[in-house]
């Protein structure tokens, strides 16, 4: 099993980070999706109060739950503080969207014991298993 099936399956909260209350955004289409499909979002995002009246945090160090996946829709070169963060709340799992690669990031987080995936979608690759998480 690759790290990104292991994250779905034993992932139950994502903190989807630059989360957009615009429905046409694919952060916004992404965490539907995966709430339809039994996870818990935590929005964060300073811009929003909520989203699907879901209260929004401004960063990651303001959530006080337990956070499994940090799903991170920003671009490259802000991943870095997004990660010390992650790394601070004990995330297990940082999961870099499509065309989001930041390998300085990356190995950071794993020496931090936190698994990483990049460049791929948590949609596409939650619908790839089969809805067998």
């Amino acid at each position: 099993m690759d790290d990104a099936t292991a994250i779905l399956k034993n992932s139950r909260t994502v903190a989807v980070v630059g989360l957009s209350d615009k429905p046409e955004r694919p952060s916004f289409q992404v965490a539907e999706y995966l709430m339809a499909n039994g996870y818990a979002i935590i929005p964060v995002n300073p811009n929003i109060a909520s989203w699907k009246g879901i209260k929004a945090y401004a960063s990651l160090s303001e959530v006080r739950e337990k956070v499994d996946v940090v799903d991170i829709f920003r671009k490259s070169g802000d991943v870095s503080p997004i990660v010390d963060d992650a790394i601070a709340i004990k995330a297990n799992a940082v999961w870099m969207q499509l065309g989001i690669v930041n390998e300085a990031a990356a190995a950071k987080a794993r020496a931090a014991g936190i698994a990483v995936v990049m460049d791929r979608c948590m949609r596409i690759e939650h619908m790839k298993m089969g809805k067998n998480r």
